[in-house]
């Protein structure tokens, strides 16, 4: 059963940081690249960053660029994305998905199904 369980949210002052976690199982982490993305109520879920399979290749939404880092360890099966310097506008949930690499996608599309219950991120002074 494939599965996705993001921690590290929290409530944070502009400005500061926060590091979230996402422990997955049920597939092969190794083979899949790995998205995260957010979504704030009533507004569509968006891609935030994804990480490549083989050199680990990261690629950010224009937003969060030079902000966000995402980076996966997979010995345990795990993707991280540390956030600094945040604003309000970052406040949402976070999510976590596997991806597989197309051609005609500048994002990996979502491999499966599948959601976690999210992180919640809120940055508020």
């Amino acid at each position: 059963q494939v599965q996705f369980v993001e921690s590290g949210g929290g409530l944070v002052r502009p400005g500061g940081s926060l590091k979230l976690s996402c422990e997955t199982s049920g597939f092969s982490f190794k083979g899949y690249a790995m998205n995260w993305y957010r979504q704030v109520p009533g507004k569509e879920r968006e891609i935030v960053a994804s990480i490549t399979i083989t050199d680990h290749s990261p690629k950010y939404v224009e937003s969060v660029k030079g902000r966000f880092t995402i980076s996966r360890d997979n010995a345990k099966n795990t993707v991280y994305l540390k956030m600094n310097s945040l604003n309000s506008e970052d406040t949402s949930v976070y999510y976590c998905t596997a991806g597989v690499p197309h051609p005609d996608m500048e994002y990996p599309l979502t491999a499966f199904p599948y959601w976690g219950q999210g992180a919640q991120v809120t940055v508020s002074s």
